[in-house]
C-alpha cells in the first residue's frame, strides 16, 4: 500500500517515537519506565495506529548469522512485527561476505544487512546503493553505545549502520580450580601475566603455562593477526593503533614491531607453549577451535581466545568464575582498559518507513535486552549501555557485557576486519602463520608492509 502525504507524516512521528520509547509501549516495560522517568506513549500510539497501514510491509534481513545462531534472533523480532504489523524476512548465508557485494552487482539487495566488517561496510557503501541511517537511528546510537561503535559504522561523513552484537576478543581462557590448586591468582597487569607465565614454567615440568592454535582452514592465521592487536593495544595506544590500521604509518613502524616482539616472548618460547599439542610450530597446524581445549586435561594453564570460545568447550564443561574453565581480561600496564572486538552493523539498502523503524528497534535497549533473553544457551552481548547483563543467560556473556559498558574501556575492533582484504584477510593470516612456523620479527612485518595496496 502505498502512502499519501498524510500518512507519510504519521510515518515519521512513528519513528521518532520508537526512537524515544521503544518497542516496549506495545505492552512491556522500558527502561525509560523502569527508572521512573515520565514516559508519554501519545506519540508511539500513533505509530502502533499504523498497523493496518503496515499490515503485510515485509523487511528482508540478509546476515551470515545461520542455524542455529539464527533462531534467538527470529524470536527478538516478535515484539516488533506483532506492534507494527511488518513481517521480518530472514535470510542467513554461510558466504554473506562473498556474496553481498555480489547482490549489489545483480541489483538483488536485501532491505537490511547485518555487516560484520567496518571494510566491507565501506566497500557496500562505495557502491551507492546504501541507504544512510534516519536521524531516530542515529540518536539511539548516540544515547546507548559508545562514540567509538559510531565511528566504526560511519563512512567518510555519513553514518549508515548502528550496532548490533558484540564480541569481547581480550580474553584468557584457564581453569579456575587448577589455579586455586596451585595458588595462582588472575594477573591485574600485564608485568603480572609475564610473571605467572614464567612461575608456572618453573612449577609444572608435565605442562605449559600457554597452548594456541593459529589453525582455521583457509583462513588460518587469524589467531595470529588477533594477538597482534591486542599486544599492539596494550604496548602503544588506541591512537597509534588507529593510525597503524588505517595505514597512517607503516605497517611494520616500530611500534608494532615492539608488540610483536611482545608477543614473541610467549608464542615463539618453547618452555612456554603450546601445552598438550608439541612444539611451538604446532601452533599452526593446531585450529583455533581445539587450541584451548588441553585446559581441561592440565596439560596447559591458558588460551587466549575470544568470548566466543566458550561455544567450543565439549557439552558439560561449566563456563564459570567457579566452573571448569572461565576467562580474565587479558590486562594492561595502564589505567585504561584497552578491548579488542568484532560484531556486527545494521545497513539498510531500502529508504522505507518500515526499514527506518526496524533499523531504529534494533539500536534501541528494547531489542538487546529481548535478543539477550531469547538467546537461551547463551553467546550473545551487545554494547549497548540499555542492555541488562542480568538478561544474558550465560555468566560469560555477563562479564562481557560489564567490560563493555566498563567507563575505562577503550574498544577497538579487530584491525583485520578494517584493513583491505588483501591484507586483512590475506598477507596478514599468512605471514603470521609463517612467523610461528620460524619466520623472523622484522621480515614477517615487512612481508605485511609490501603487500599493502598502493591506493
Amino acid at each position: 500500500m502505498s502512502f499519501n502525504t498524510s500518512r507519510r507524516a504519521r510515518a515519521s512521528v512513528g519513528i521518532a517515537a520508537l526512537a524515544v520509547v521503544g518497542l516496549a509501549a506495545c505492552g512491556g516495560s522500558s527502561s525509560t519506565e523502569e527508572s521512573g522517568a515520565a514516559m508519554d506513549t501519545t506519540d508511539y500510539s500513533k505509530w502502533c495506529d499504523m498497523k493496518s497501514e503496515l499490515q503485510g510491509k515485509t523487511v528482508s534481513i540478509y546476515t551470515s548469522i545461520v542455524t542455529p545462531e539464527d533462531a534467538p534472533h527470529k524470536e527478538s523480532y516478535k515484539e516488533f512485527e506483532e506492534c507494527t504489523g511488518i513481517t521480518i524476512k530472514y535470510e542467513g548465508d554461510k558466504d554473506f561476505e562473498k556474496n553481498l557485494p555480489q547482490r549489489a552487482q545483480s541489483g538483488n539487495l536485501p532491505d537490511i544487512a547485518f555487516i560484520p566488517q567496518p571494510g566491507l561496510l565501506a566497500t557496500m557503501a562505495d557502491t551507492g546503493k546504501m541507504v544512510p541511517a534516519p536521524e531516530s537511528t542515529a540518536k539511539m546510537v548516540d544515547e546507548h553505545f559508545g562514540e567509538d561503535w559510531k565511528k566504526y559504522g560511519t563512512v567518510g561523513d555519513t553514518f549508515f549502520a548502528a550496532p548490533l552484537g558484540a564480541n569481547v576478543k581480550s580474553y584468557v581462557w584457564y581453569s579456575p580450580k587448577t589455579f586455586t590448586d596451585k595458588g595462582y591468582e588472575v594477573p591485574e597487569t600485564w608485568d603480572d601475566l609475564m610473571t605467572l607465565t614464567e612461575k608456572i614454567a618453573a612449577d609444572d615440568s608435565s605442562a605449559k603455562p600457554w597452548c594456541a592454535g593459529f589453525g582455521s582452514g583457509t583462513a588460518t592465521g587469524w589467531p595470529g593477526t588477533d594477538w597482534l592487536e591486542d599486544t599492539l593495544l596494550r604496548t602503544a595506544d588506541a591512537e597509534t593503533y588507529d593510525k597503524w590500521v588505517a595505514h597512517e604509518i607503516p605497517f611494520n613502524d616500530p611500534k608494532v614491531a615492539e608488540a610483536l616482539g611482545e608477543d614473541a616472548k610467549i608464542l615463539k618460547e618453547s618452555k612456554y607453549v603450546n601445552g598438550g599439542f608439541g612444539d611451538v610450530k604446532s601452533i599452526a597446524t593446531t585450529t583455533f577451535q581445539d587450541g584451548g581445549q588441553p585446559i581441561l586435561k592440565n596439560k596447559c594453564y591458558m588460551h587466549r581466545q575470544a568470548s566466543f570460545y566458550a561455544a567450543n568447550w565439549p557439552k558439560g564443561t561449566k563456563v564459570a568464575e567457579d566452573g571448569d574453565v572461565w576467562a580474565f581480561y587479558l590486562p594492561s600496564n595502564g589505567e585504561e582498559k584497552p578491548v579488542l572486538g568484532g560484531g556486527e552493523f545494521v545497513a539498510a539498502f531500502r529508504d522505507a518507513p518500515e526499514v527506518k523503524a526496524f533499523q531504529t528497534f534494533l539500536a534501541s535497549p528494547d531489542w538487546a535486552n529481548a535478543k539477550a533473553k531469547a538467546t537461551t544457551s547463551g553467546g550473545w552481548v551487545s554494547a549497548n549501555k540499555g542492555l541488562d547483563p542480568k538478561n544474558l543467560v550465560s555468566p560469560l556473556d555477563q562479564q562481557s557485557a560489564e567490560i563493555l559498558q566498563d567507563p575505562k574501556a577503550v574498544f577497538r575492533f579487530d584491525g583485520s576486519d578494517m584493513m583491505p582484504s588483501a591484507v586483512g584477510a590475506g598477507t596478514f593470516w599468512s605471514e603470521m602463520t609463517n612467523w610461528i612456523n620460524g619466520q623472523d620479527d622484522k621480515t614477517t612485518l615487512d612481508n605485511i608492509e609490501k603487500s599493502w595496496p598502493s591506493s
